[in-house]
């Protein structure tokens, strides 16, 4: 098979619709749900993208089996590869504002890396080749599951509650391991095709818990598997909510009832020492997608400022221009950081292309202090803005229209043209949308303050810094006495 269309992901996903509860509604169809089918339909324009004849240059390449595949999965054997990977993930955040953090690719990057480093999985090695291979065939669309449900943080898994409060395998069997337990946050996981699932903690596995040191993937759609969403942010006016209308990302806890998972589909298994240092494997591809991401996402919410300042001429003033300076700031290095990953990156000894991780693990760890600034700026210099617009569209077939026209116009445009920018910048700043985003850009990738340690500190290499440090205090000495 080769790449997909979005009528191709739709077609999947409404004959294998994974298990979605929304409060006490059991959801059938996920592409017909008032608040699923948005994301749905947003997702299905990305895969159309991909198709268009304009991007196949940058969004497809041809395979061994002579089909042409999305880019997501081109495994990069030079700094062009890597740039063309780029493009792609570049293409796909502008067409969703960078709003859709777990858009198809992110997933696909963590198999990239898994893939260039399959040894890594000892006897498991061929399992993630061939599910690379699998998932590229048929262009699939993963969630992933990492991180235990909030029970007890104090205790590892082995000390839970209950046995398996936390995801766990309960026996083995001659088809697969049957695991059971919860994991979570299943981002876009009501519709998605398969799951992908491995232990994430900062808190190292012990022996005592090797039964939960498992990773593994599965089909959404698999009996035993089920998603608890959160509460859905969807609403039905795009002129209202443009970015909540198109773009939520239903997130969710995802329980594991005693469900089956097959030999094949098997990464990790009882291997305390892999799953402590799996993840030193899967970020860089990863943080290559989530920085181009955060490029496009910045990018637009500087857009979107200037854009409103400018239609009430506070643009005019000092500090605005400052604060909006502050954001184009890390837009600037941000994108430096995503070239400098590409121009210094250096095959593996598979000869495969790797970005640099020094400077995109920068801006990992500086993005979520910039995006909840960036909102914060926003707030601050939009301020009343955000908070006064229309309640409705109606608004505009009303007996009030009048004084909609006059109160709501701004310095040289129409109260429409104006609502409408000041519509999107309140879908950000002051939405619960847009707090989910702010919440997710803080914690997408794990705890700030263990990240930042463990790759700005603790795995940063010094040698340079230290160099300098040394080449001064080796230039001189005390004096010699006579």
């Amino acid at each position: 098979m080769a790449a997909r269309s979005g009528k191709d992901y739709i077609e999947r996903l409404k004959n294998n619709p994974p298990e979605t509860w929304i409060g006490n509604e059991k959801v059938t169809d996920p592409t017909t749900h008032p608040l699923i089918a948005p994301a749905v339909k947003s997702t299905a324009h990305l895969y159309d993208l991909q198709l268009e004849e304009s991007k196949k240059d940058y969004m497809l390449f041809q395979g061994e089996d002579n089909d042409l595949h999305g880019t997501q999965f081109l495994v990069p054997r030079s700094r062009e590869d890597l740039k063309k990977r780029r493009l792609m993930h570049k293409e796909w955040a502008d067409a969703t504002y960078g709003m859709m953090g777990r858009s198809s690719d992110f997933m696909t990057a963590q198999l990239t890396a898994w893939s260039s480093n399959a040894h890594f999985f000892g006897e498991y090695a061929q399992n993630v080749l061939d599910y690379f291979e699998y998932v590229k065939e048929n262009d699939l669309y993963l969630t992933h599951v990492l991180i235990n449900p909030q029970v007890d943080r104090s205790q590892p898994p082995s000390k839970q509650p209950d046995e398996f409060t936390y995801l766990g395998v309960v026996r083995e069997t001659d088809e697969g391991l049957i695991v059971r337990g919860a994991k979570m946050l299943a981002t876009a996981g009501p519709y998605t095709d398969e799951v992908l699932v491995w232990p994430f903690t900062n808190q190292n596995l012990s022996e005592a818990d090797e039964k939960y040191a498992v990773s593994f993937a599965i089909p959404m759609s698999t009996p035993g598997l089920r998603l608890i969403a959160r509460e859905p942010y969807t609403r039905d006016s795009k002129f209202d909510h443009p970015l909540a209308s198109q773009f939520d990302e239903l997130d969710g806890v995802l329980v594991f009832d005693d469900v089956l998972v097959p030999w094949e589909r098997v990464f990790v298994y009882k291997d305390v020492d892999r799953i402590n240092e799996i993840r030193n494997i899967t970020h860089t591809f990863t943080a290559h997608q989530t920085s181009v991401r955060l490029l496009s996402k910045m990018q637009f919410l500087a857009g979107v400022t200037m854009r409103a300042t400018e239609l009430v001429n506070t643009n005019q003033f000092l500090h605005v221009q400052d604060a909006i300076g502050e954001i184009t700031t890390y837009i600037e290095l941000c994108r430096g950081a995503i070239i400098a990953s590409e121009a210094t990156a250096e095959p593996n000894e598979q000869g495969i292309y790797v970005p640099n991780f020094a400077p995109i693990s920068a801006i990992r760890n500086s993005g979520n202090r910039w995006y909840p600034r960036i909102r914060e700026i926003m707030q601050q210099i939009l301020a009343g803005g955000l908070m006064y617009q229309p309640a409705n569209e109606g608004i505009f077939d009303s007996p009030v229209s009048g004084d909609v026209d006059k109160y709501f116009r701004g310095a040289d445009v129409s109260a429409y043209e104006k609502i409408k920018i000041f519509k999107i910048a309140s879908d950000i700043a002051v939405s619960d949308f847009g707090s989910r985003h702010e919440l997710y850009e803080r914690y997408y990738a794990g705890d700030p303050l263990f990240l930042r340690a463990g790759t700005q500190y603790k795995g940063y290499d010094k040698s340079e810094c230290y160099a300098l440090v040394d080449k001064l205090a080796n230039s001189y000495d005390l004096p010699v006495k006579s």
